[in-house]
């Protein structure tokens, strides 16, 4: 059982849902962003999602792709982001850890290189974004046998065909992006998310966490109602890009995981 699959039985059996937050790796800067990442868990973070910085990503918007460049400016590479997880593991050894990105830093690492320093790092799973099912043996498939959760995404436009493949090998949780787009650029409609959570839910024994669209403590209760709990991550970047203080940041947090942990 991984720290991931730990964490998803405890809420359950508080009755609670989950709250989740991203945070891009090395922004603005490594000590920043470690101080940051330190204080979530007291700030009800059940979940840390931690970016990796790549220079050509996908399905960010204009606010993470702002992040990744500050932090690759500040020299945030791979390796020092598993540093990042490193030190953060020295004071706690429970909270799990998710790493978020791309598969160009891994594959340029090499896959077996990767997961043996992952592990050592303490990261518990991972959401590679471009990689699909049809890829799972380059790292899906190597990373489950090697003991780290492989989350998947799930969208509006993955239909019941598709479905089942995409829930074929992901294990600790599956993620459901509630809007058709890049992050940050339109909010989610607890409305439109439930029956879609209901659908993947028929499709998997999985926690479904819903993120993208999500930016105030009243949708983060409003979609952790209708899920098993939900991903805010544009929402505490910017405020991070805006030069907020850490104290700020973490209180921000604070009011959005209170919104999940409220419902």
């Amino acid at each position: 059982m991984t720290r991931i699959d730990a964490k998803f039985a405890d809420l359950k059996a508080q009755g609670k849902k989950a709250f989740v937050s991203y945070i891009m790796a090395g922004d603005p800067d490594f000590d920043t962003s470690l101080e940051i990442v330190r204080g979530l868990p007291d700030a009800g973070v059940d979940v840390i999602e931690l970016g990796l910085p790549f220079t050509d990503p996908m399905a960010d918007g204009p606010t993470i792709q702002l992040a990744g460049q500050r932090a690759l400016v500040a020299g945030m590479t791979l390796r020092r982001t598993l540093d990042l997880a490193i030190a953060f593991r020295k004071g706690d050894d429970t909270t799990p850890i998710v790493l978020m990105g791309y598969y160009n830093p891994i594959y340029s690492m090499g896959v077996e290189t990767f997961l043996k320093e992952a592990i050592a790092a303490g990261i518990d799973g991972l959401i590679v974004v471009d990689l699909p099912p049809e890829e799972d043996s380059e790292l899906c498939l190597p990373a489950k046998e090697a003991g780290l959760n492989f989350i998947r995404l799930a969208t509006p436009t993955t239909d019941d065909k598709r479905l089942p493949q995409v829930a074929q090998n992901t294990s600790g949780f599956i993620y459901y992006v509630s809007i058709t787009g890049i992050t940050g650029s339109a909010e989610a409609d607890a409305g439109d998310v439930a029956p879609e959570v209901v659908r993947i839910q028929k499709a998997s024994n999985l926690p479904v966490i819903v993120g993208f669209g999500v930016n105030t403590p009243e949708k983060s209760r409003a979609i952790a109602e209708v899920a098993d709990g939900v991903v805010v991550g544009s929402a505490i970047v910017s405020r991070i890009a805006k030069g907020d203080s850490v104290a700020d940041v973490l209180a921000f947090v604070k009011s959005l995981s209170d919104g999940a942990h409220s419902a």
